[in-house]
């Protein structure tokens, strides 16, 4: 019976441990010890939520880039080699023969040297990109996989100090989990799962990435949010305005209209506000008919002004509605934003504004009550023309999570949630700052 042969095993007085700086240059050697070449990269596969196998290395033969599988050598973490010029240290063959024709990867393969050495990567703990100054390689279950990361340069090592054991740069380097690499290669892409490790972060998180992101860095983000089509609304309105509009004139008039579909109406109709003049009716034409007719009623409005500002998702139930009732309407509004369900609006026959609940107010309310006597009857209200900083102001003094807009007749039209006025009240600048972090940011995962 034949068997696949096994990855090599660290040899006797090695480390299991090993630095990819310390391995690149390395000598090649063959069955006698002689040198044939020397190691340029280190192939891995990707596997998701596993760490990366090494399945090879490419070596330089003379002036040409050969394969050379993980099998064929008798040992990746040799002996600690005695100098510069010892073979000690050197990556020995156990095959007599070596496939001499010119490396090409094949989808799926990675490149530690050319593809994340030296690049990018996102740091999910801090929703940063950060720098791979160093890639950790450990021997576990039978094969050699990579399991960390070292984002801080230092003084580079003589290529013959391979050992990663212990020492004093072991502190360093970081789990490979806690990273997504941006490697620039689809064919890889594809072994990560849908958006990677991406997904554990939120919609402005990720926003932030791609304001710090270089071109192909924002391609292969905007590549790996786009497999969950609410994600990249979310993060689009998030976006700084220049740059959504930026990406977002790089597709079609179609692809612009299936993301501004998902979005809020108030942030699509600044969106296609943003679009060139010949874009924006091709592209409102291809919206559905119900985010078409929100859109176009907001652009009707100042984008400073209430009106402007508003969302025209809202829960309303007639005022003599039931507790109960109003809780349920809440509970069944799951596509509507979460911040516009803190309050209920309570309707007379006409449908004219007449009362305001907040959710909490209702949850510590008798569930038989009605809706009328449980509201505060006189509440807070603007009209579409208010201006935006009026909007804060009285938000701010009444302290209010949300203030429902009407018209000339008192009819509901809409509802501004703290978020928008924040959003407009806020410094220019205030998306390049740095976000606070909580005080137990560095302290690890909670337990």
């Amino acid at each position: 019976m034949s068997t696949t042969p096994a990855a090599p095993a660290p040899g006797a007085g090695s480390s299991a441990k090993l630095h990819l700086s310390g391995l690149l240059r390395r000598p090649i050697t063959d069955r006698g010890g002689q040198s044939i070449g020397r190691l340029s990269d280190v192939i891995v596969r990707l596997r998701g939520a596993d760490d990366p196998v090494v399945t090879g290395l490419v070596a330089v033969v003379g002036a040409r880039a050969v394969f050379v599988p993980i099998e064929q050598l008798a040992s990746l973490g040799g002996g600690q080699p005695e100098g510069p010029g010892s073979q000690d240290g050197g990556l020995r063959l156990i095959s007599a023969k070596l496939d001499l024709r010119r490396f090409e990867r094949r989808d799926g393969e990675v490149l530690l040297r050319a593809d994340v050495l030296g690049h990018r990567l996102i740091d999910v703990e801090s929703a940063h990109l950060i720098r791979a100054a160093d890639l950790e390689l450990a021997w576990r279950d039978g094969d050699w996989v990579v399991t960390g990361v070292d984002s801080h340069r230092r003084a580079r090592r003589l290529p013959w100090s391979h050992s990663a054991g212990g020492g004093e740069h072991d502190h360093a380097f970081r789990e490979w989990a806690k990273f997504e690499p941006l490697i620039g290669h689809s064919g890889s892409a594809l072994l990560r799962g849908p958006f990677g490790r991406i997904r554990r972060l939120k919609p402005a998180q990720i926003a932030d990435l791609l304001e710090d992101a270089s071109k192909d860095e924002e391609t292969e983000i905007l590549g790996q949010v786009h497999a969950d089509p609410e994600l990249e609304a979310d993060v689009f309105e998030e976006l700084d305005e220049d740059l959504a509009t930026r990406l977002l004139g790089a597709r079609t008039d179609r692809e612009i209209a299936g993301v501004l579909a998902r979005m809020r109406a108030d942030d699509a109709a600044d969106a296609i506000a943003e679009l060139p003049q010949r874009r924006r009716q091709p592209v409102l034409d291809l919206l559905p008919p119900g985010p078409r007719a929100k859109v176009l009623t907001l652009m009707g409005y100042n984008p400073t002004s209430a009106g402007g500002l508003m969302g025209m998702d809202f829960v309303a139930l007639p005022a003599d509605a039931s507790v109960a009732a109003a809780i349920e309407a809440v509970a069944a509004a799951t596509a509507l934003q979460p911040e516009a369900l803190t309050s209920v609006h309570a309707l007379d026959t006409r449908g004219r504004l007449v009362g305001v609940s907040k959710l909490v107010g209702l949850i510590q309310a008798d569930r038989a009550a009605t809706l009328a006597a449980v509201c505060d009857d006189d509440p807070v209200r603007v009209g579409a023309d208010t201006d935006a900083v009026d909007v804060a102001v009285l938000m701010s003094d009444y302290n209010l999570i949300t203030v429902p807009v009407v018209d000339e007749r008192r009819m509901m039209i809409g509802v501004i949630t703290v978020d928008d006025v924040l959003e407009v009240t806020l410094p220019e600048d205030w998306r390049r700052r740095e976000a606070a972090q909580p005080p137990d940011a560095h302290r690890g995962e909670v337990g």
